[in-house]
């Protein structure tokens, strides 16, 4: 993957959040602070305004510097957990030009790791990983199964789609949404939502 590659996947994943800023705040309206659209369509501009400095650079390093500008210009709890997400995919692919679907693999397994461990959760508490973790499974399968990039995105973005739909059925126990206990079914979780709108956006620009 070339440096216009890789600057290609990162435009489409921000102009991904930029259109989908509305949805994401009317699903986070319902069962959190309603400002996730907001957020992440300001990580996603501050990661195009540092995306000229990054982009000569190796892949870790463009990952690193883009969960940089995340910590540093989106609040509430989306900024801290896929900025982490973002800099342990980077330390996973240190030095790394090209890397393989392995490589890719090991450094999604770490941003997953990074998320659990800054938010102190794991699958079945109606979160992003309940997008992310199907993903990584359907990730691992698709380069068991000798698929090409592309199918290998592709079916992590399904997963983590359908994943995020049936954040729907899940009841809130971590975040703002967890204080609303029974009344948070029934809704999708928007940090699941805006993970699969990422993949999808990955997905489509490879």
């Amino acid at each position: 993957m070339d440096k216009n590659k890789r600057e290609e996947i990162v435009q489409a994943v921000s102009e991904k959040i930029e259109a989908e800023k509305d949805l994401l705040t009317e699903l986070d309206s319902a069962i959190g602070d309603g400002d996730h659209g907001i957020n992440m369509a300001r990580g996603a501009k501050a990661v195009m305004e540092k995306l000229p400095s990054l982009i000569e650079k190796d892949t870790g390093a463009l990952l690193k510097g883009i969960g940089m500008a995340i910590v540093s210009s989106v609040g509430g709890a989306s900024g801290p957990l896929y900025g982490t997400a973002f800099m342990k995919a980077g330390d996973a692919l240190k030095g790394k030009e090209e890397p393989s679907a392995e490589d890719f693999l090991a450094a999604f397994s770490a941003a997953i790791a990074g998320i659990k461990m800054r938010g102190k959760s794991t699958t079945g508490e109606k979160t992003m990983l309940d997008a992310l973790c199907p993903a990584e499974s359907a990730m691992r399968e698709a380069i068991e199964a000798k698929k090409s990039p592309k199918e290998i995105l592709q079916a992590a973005a399904a997963a983590a789609e359908k994943g995020a739909e049936e954040t729907t059925n899940i009841l809130a126990t971590k975040g703002r949404a967890s204080y609303l206990g029974e009344r948070s079914i029934g809704h999708r979780d928007p940090g699941a939502v805006s993970s699969a709108f990422m993949l999808r956006a990955m997905a489509d620009a490879i």
